[in-house]
């Protein structure tokens, strides 16, 4: 599957703790993830040290933080193969997968069990489809061979466990159909787990929770801040978990975060729809009115879409006891604004009209749905795009979970039509700044930052200043022009109906005049208006005018080949094998340890017990291996821990043969590489990282920076700056009118409106050499971009100059200047091949100039 770049990284934090946690411990393993400079900046205000929970000192505890829409639930899914992976010391763990609510329980079961769901998908590519999911009612019809052949995945709520007094919980109650599980262990077994709940004689109870108790399983929390009471912690303490890991959008004080997402980093995995519309209405009725324009509009947008889509907007009615109940918003719906009756669903606790509804569907006409707080349920409804308050949202506890589900962005990818990649609201507010400010709010609550949350909202009118101060407005652009047969003609060769003439003219708006060739044909359909057009385009953006601004991309030869400029395109030119590099990692022999986590199974294979074994005294090491543990079974099993996409499994096995072998010349023995087979894995996981990054650096090289490297530009594809590229980003609400840039719209800066890159545009905008720049947002699928050894770089700015030349320009802080050496590189490897320019620019050059005079000397000097 390929994950979103934020959940890789979150994957691959989540993978480093457990595994850690398993030889040094959870603190340690904890501090060591959280502790590095890059972490440590993505966790922001949420870094701080381990706290244990209570009672568990030794079980690996953390909590990844996605705000809403991030894939909490697909990434919880993908942990029990990191479990697994990092050595819960039996190849077919036991989840305990908790839930907020009864609802979610059964819409996560129900994706569980679907062999067509991600989820399940994800499961079975991990257990080769050796999985069984059960309900927490049905926890009786778990046998224990499951729990020896099979992945057994738990699905309960917290409130099912959340209890002080055991009795009348199911979960805690004595069952004779659980005693199978007991019966084969002995007094002494028993007598090891002094957690376990016993009779009053001192009998153990034959209880589900002593089944999790005896097993240790993973515990997988969805929405964390709900169980960081006290009465959680002896929860856990009861189910003594091996380890616990909790996804959420808002943590708690206690929660130890190990990895942070940022909204923006969603918005670039087009994950959620950014910005949201918001406007605001004195009446119910016309914001309703409003929303359901707003969603006729989006509807005929979407009829040119590549997918599926039909859009749907989200009502919150009032309460019974107030005035636009839902019988009085669904009438209103009906007999006022003629919407049929089957496109109208009310969701709600006492009408459930969306169970059993998939939204998603065709031939599903459902384009209204009307809630009061139903929405806490956890229906899912992929085509929201417009949210609908009859009420003010002030006191509104709703409007989180209707936000959440406005944001999603159907099919997780950016649409083509810039307004489907945007959320949109109408609320009945007296002001904006009313309904701005607890949109924002809720949008905290959801998970963002405070910046974040401020720059995702955005009039659909009037540009915003910083605190949602509304700006001047500004008279739309439209240009006046006969309606004639050509000019009709080039509305055609658009694929658009123009707008009804008036007074045998027809108002060409902003957003057509934009597209490319159209002003010139215009200009062509009518000669005399030529000199007009061009006197009121001289005022817009060169963007608006319809220009584009080509930036061309850098090209190597390959093997005669002309290749795109890219680590990944030139490694598939390479003949890289991994069994043809050496087969001794560095230090592997001597960082492995004999401590683990083991089950001990009985000669049956029917029942479980778990000890901690700490000590080779205690592992009763034999002189002689069991028959089938031998280098090629050690292989077997360590290729499929070790996988990697872009190395076939004949040169993935020939390398693993070469290391097994190595190991044990080294003084290993088969039967401790066996029992430290995932311990091996990692360190050979991370050994393939190591290689194939040294590969892509001599590579990068070779193809770019060596003497004989052939490079030339790359005119088409090339990167194209055009009207509406950035609609989806934060746009910039400082107060200085910047004149020259290439779009309509700003995007927002990194860092303050009024900072370091922030000043560097302004004096960009102000010297004479520059004709127009553009910001160059950085990870956008649309920008600018070079290849380093490692990552891809983005500067800060493109910018034609007034002599038609390029000029590109990144901007680096005094910190941050050494570690961008290769990134000046690149860029001077670029200016000379296309015959443009590079700069990097900092606060203060080696000889003391500014920004200012950094800029005109690269402008004015060759």
């Amino acid at each position: 599957m390929q994950f979103k770049k934020y959940q890789e990284l979150a994957l691959a934090a989540l993978a480093e703790f457990l595994a850690t946690a398993q030889e040094v411990g959870p603190d340690a393993a904890f501090n060591a993830v959280t502790g590095t400079p890059e972490m440590k900046d993505r966790l922001g205000r949420y870094a701080r040290p381990y706290n244990p929970p209570r009672g568990l000192a030794d079980t690996p505890y953390c909590c990844i933080r996605l705000p809403t829409g991030g894939g909490k639930t697909l990434l919880a899914a993908h942990t029990v193969k990191l479990a697994r992976d990092a050595g819960v010391s039996r190849d077919y763990p036991l989840v305990l997968w908790l839930v907020t609510s009864n609802a979610i329980r059964v819409q996560t079961a129900e994706a569980l069990n679907d062999p067509r769901h991600a989820y399940r998908q994800a499961l079975d590519e991990t257990f080769g489809g050796r999985v069984r999911v059960f309900d927490i009612a049905d926890f009786a019809q778990i046998r224990p061979h499951d729990l020896a052949q099979y992945a057994c995945i738990v699905i309960g709520t917290v409130q099912a466990l959340k209890v002080e007094n055991t009795e009348g919980r199911k979960v805690y109650a004595h069952h004779e159909d659980m005693e199978p599980h007991f019966s084969r262990l002995s007094a002494a077994d028993l007598a090891r787990h002094p957690g376990l709940e016993r009779w009053d004689g001192g009998g153990v109870k034959f209880s589900f929770a002593n089944l999790l108790h005896l097993n240790r399983p993973l515990m997988i929390v969805d929405e964390a801040h709900n169980v960081v009471t006290g009465l959680s912690d002896q929860m856990r303490e009861r189910i003594n978990p091996w380890a616990v890991v909790e996804f959420t959008a808002t943590p708690k004080g206690r929660s130890n975060i190990l990895f942070n997402a940022t909204a923006a980093e969603l918005k670039a995995a087009q994950m959620i729809k950014l910005p949201i519309v918001l406007l605001e209405h004195s009446r119910w009725e016309t914001a309703v009115a409003d929303a359901v324009s707003e969603r006729e509009r989006l509807a005929k947008i979407a009829l040119e879409d590549a997918d599926y889509v039909r859009p749907i907007v989200l009502y919150q009615a009032e309460p019974k006891d107030r005035d636009v109940t839902v019988e009085v918003l669904r009438k209103h719906l009906v007999d006022d604004l003629g919407i049929a009756e089957n496109k109208i669903a009310v969701a709600t606790g006492e009408r459930r009209e969306l169970d059993g509804v998939n939204l998603a569907a065709r031939d599903c006409p459902i384009e209204h749905i009307i809630t009061v707080e139903a929405l806490k349920e956890g229906w899912d409804c992929p085509f929201a795009y417009v949210f609908c308050s009859v009420a003010s949202i002030k006191s509104s506890t709703a409007v989180e979970q209707l936000l959440g589900r406005v944001l999603r962005m159907p099919y997780a990818a950016r649409r083509k039509a810039p307004a489907l990649n945007k959320a949109y609201a109408h609320v009945s507010e007296p002001t904006f700044y009313a309904a701005a400010t607890t949109l924002r709010d809720a949008l905290v609550d959801m998970g963002f930052d405070d910046g974040e949350a401020e720059g995702a909202i955005e009039h659909p009118y009037l540009p915003l200043l910083e605190g949602f101060e509304l700006a001047e407005p500004e008279k739309p652009f439209v240009f006046d022009i006969p309606d004639t047969v050509e000019v009709r003609a080039i509305f055609e060769a658009m694929g658009v109906t123009p707008p009804e003439p008036v007074s045998g003219a027809i108002a060409v708006p902003l957003h057509l005049m934009a597209r490319e060739g159209v002003v010139d044909r215009l200009k062509a359909a009518a000669p005399a208006l030529a000199k007009a057009l061009t006197a009121q385009l001289s005022h817009l953006a060169p963007a608006a005018r319809g220009e584009l601004l080509h930036v061309p991309a850098l090209g190597t030869y390959v093997q005669g080949e002309l290749v795109f400029a890219d680590a990944d395109l030139l490694m598939e030119h390479i003949d890289w094998r991994l069994s043809e590099t050496p087969g001794e990692v560095p230090g592997l022999a001597e960082s492995l340890k004999e401590t683990v986590r083991r089950f001990e199974i009985d000669v049956h294979g029917q029942s479980l017990t778990q000890a901690f074994i700490s000590s080779a005294d205690e592992l009763l090491i034999s002189e002689t291996p069991p028959e089938n543990w031998t280098p090629d079974r050690l292989v077997m099993l360590l290729d499929p821990l070790t996988r990697q996409p872009d190395v076939s499994q004949p040169d993935l096995v020939g390398w693993l043969s070469k290391v097994v072998q190595v190991l044990i010349n080294q003084g290993r023995s088969v039967q401790e590489l066996m029992r430290m087979k995932h311990a091996v894995a990692r360190r050979l996981n991370n050994r393939i990282i190591e290689l194939r990054r040294d590969q892509r650096s001599k590579v990068v090289q070779r193809f770019l920076f060596d003497a004989g490297a052939r490079l030339e530009p790359i005119a088409h594809p090339a990167f194209v700056f055009r009207q509406g590229m950035y609609d989806d980003q934060a746009a910039y609400r400082g107060p200085f009118k910047f004149k020259k840039h290439f779009l309509e719209r700003v995007p927002a800066f990194d860092g303050k409106s009024d900072g370091e890159e922030a000043q560097c545009a302004m004096v960009l905008d102000s010297l004479n050499g520059v004709d127009c720049w553009v910001r160059n947002v950085a990870r956008h699928p649309a920008s600018f971009w070079l290849q380093t050894s490692t990552d891809r770089t983005y500067p800060d700015f493109v910018a034609r100059l007034t002599d038609g030349r390029l000029l590109v320009v990144e901007y680096k802080g005094a910190d941050r200047w050494n570690e961008a050496r290769e990134d000046r590189a690149i860029g001077a490897v670029w200016a000379r091949t296309t015959g443009n320019l590079y700069l990097m620019v900092r606060a203060k050059d080696e000889v003391g100039r500014g920004p200012h005079e950094q800029l005109l000397r690269s402008v004015t000097v060759d």
